[in-house]
């Protein structure tokens, strides 16, 4: 891919995604506004269909109400009561039924065949008695149900809203109900217009998105074909050499910035936390969140001379003050206060006659294993332990922690860059660098040979 063509690309692509978000969340905003509206929608129709039903209800039984009041049961009575209820309607489908506590329908204005007939054992598409159900609704003091029942003026099955109510003066169950299909529909309706929206509000950002794109491709060609032979060939040369000066320096700052800034920046910020949790404590957890604070600002003037050390290009300043047994041991003792994570040094024999090229080395990689421990490993303990065998120094930093997978981090493009910078390290002093992980946890151990010097001492 040429130059000018990855400027286009990289000037295009950006812009494709940011709109393809833009579109994902107005969709998924859409979708979420559309089923809510859906469900307010629904639950306010029920609502007033609810309060609807037991109005019809209520108005039904008073007007029946002077004779129940009356305490006659003959049969003249009866007959009365039911022929007012069958005159009581309200449009195709509003009608009232009545039945008794034994399942025998009495009166059903839409559908005289049933009357007289014992419907205890009717069953809907379902399978469910719809009888039964409405009987217990009755016995239970009333209310609503729902079921399916036969819709007189479609003359198909429907799902169904009833009231139902006792009338234990008379051992009858008077209800009514209105019929759900009609309120499916309308909010198919709803769904298929909402729909119908998202789907041109997507498209108008489709269309904004291949305008966009082809504006800045064009733009992007105008502007490079008047210039691409000279420039193409200088810029080649330039960024070749600006990549090589760009790595090396990266290379060099990348070490001492990972290896140095990082683990004090580190240590800042847990001592930061640690002190923000004791500030919400009794005066005793204040009085030590402002020593933590205290010791934080100490800290970072380290840093800042530290930054300064690495612009000098110089070693620790705790190694020339203390050695590199004593600046583990110290960097053990803070690790420990800073993280709560238990870490234990051990020094067997001499480290006297190690270079302070070597010293450096050790000091940094103890300080990486550290960091990478307290971010990745998860561990309860670590041990770092400083021996000396023969003419080879060895520094090994243990940990109980889940482990990883070391060889393939090591070589991952993106991950390990302080894996890397430990190998380098010790290969720029000849000395060797062994990482083993496991379930168990990790050791790192790096050994540095003594000068002959040294070695014979």
């Amino acid at each position: 891919m040429k130059l000018r063509q990855k400027v286009i690309f990289l000037a295009i692509t950006p812009l494709i995604l940011a709109l393809c978000t833009i579109a994902l969340f107005v969709r998924h905003q859409a979708i979420t506004l559309a089923q809510q509206q859906r469900d307010t929608i629904q639950q306010a129709w029920l609502a007033s269909k609810e309060a609807e039903l037991k109005h019809y209800v209520d108005l039904a039984a008073r007007s029946v109400a002077h004779l129940a009041d009356s305490g006659k049961r003959d049969r003249a009575t009866l007959d009365e009561a039911k022929r007012i209820l069958s005159t009581l309607s309200y449009g195709d489908d509003g009608y009232f039924f009545v039945y008794d506590f034994q399942g025998n329908s009495l009166m059903h204005p839409r559908q005289p065949e049933l009357v007289g007939r014992n419907l205890w054992e009717m069953r809907d598409v379902n399978g469910e008695p719809t009888i039964q159900r409405l009987l217990a609704r009755a016995r239970n003091g009333g209310g609503l149900q729902r079921y399916i029942w036969a819709k007189p003026s479609a003359n198909k099955a429907a799902p169904k809203l009833g009231y139902v109510i006792p009338m234990d003066n008379w051992g009858w169950m008077l209800g009514t109900g209105i019929y759900l299909d009609d309120v499916d529909a309308a909010l198919a309706q709803i769904d298929a217009q909402q729909s119908r929206n998202i789907q041109g509000t997507m498209l108008w950002i489709a269309v904004l998105a291949i305008v966009s794109a082809l504006v800045v491709a064009s733009s992007g060609l105008a502007l490079n074909i008047s210039e691409l032979r000279v420039a193409d060939a200088k810029l080649k040369v330039l960024a070749q050499r600006v990549v090589e000066s760009q790595e090396q320096e990266r290379a060099r700052l990348s070490r001492d910035l990972h290896d140095g800034i990082s683990q004090w920046l580190v240590s800042i910020k847990l001592q930061i936390e640690a002190g923000v949790i004791r500030l919400g404590g009794d005066a005793a957890q204040q009085q030590k969140a402002r020593a933590s604070f205290e010791h934080t600002a100490s800290q970072l003037n380290d840093v800042l001379g530290e930054v300064r050390r690495i612009s000098h290009n110089l070693r620790p300043a705790i190694l020339d003050d203390l050695g590199l047994a004593a600046a583990l041991d110290h960097l053990a003792h803070e690790a420990t206060q800073n993280s709560a994570l238990p870490v234990r040094f051990l020094a067997r024999g001499s480290t006297d006659g190690l270079p302070d090229v070597a010293n450096t080395v050790l000091f940094r990689i103890a300080q990486e294993a550290l960091t990478n421990i307290e971010r990745h490993a998860g561990a309860h303990q670590v041990e770092i332990t400083l021996a000396r065998a023969g003419a080879t120094v060895t520094l090994t930093v243990a940990d109980d922690g889940a482990g990883f997978d070391a060889a393939g981090v090591a070589i991952h493009p993106k991950r390990g860059i302080g894996l890397r910078n430990m190998m380098e390290r010790m290969d720029a002093i000849g000395g060797q660098l062994a990482i083993t992980s496991s379930a168990a946890g990790t050791s790192v151990q790096a050994s540095v040979p003594l000068p002959p010097s040294a070695a014979r001492a």
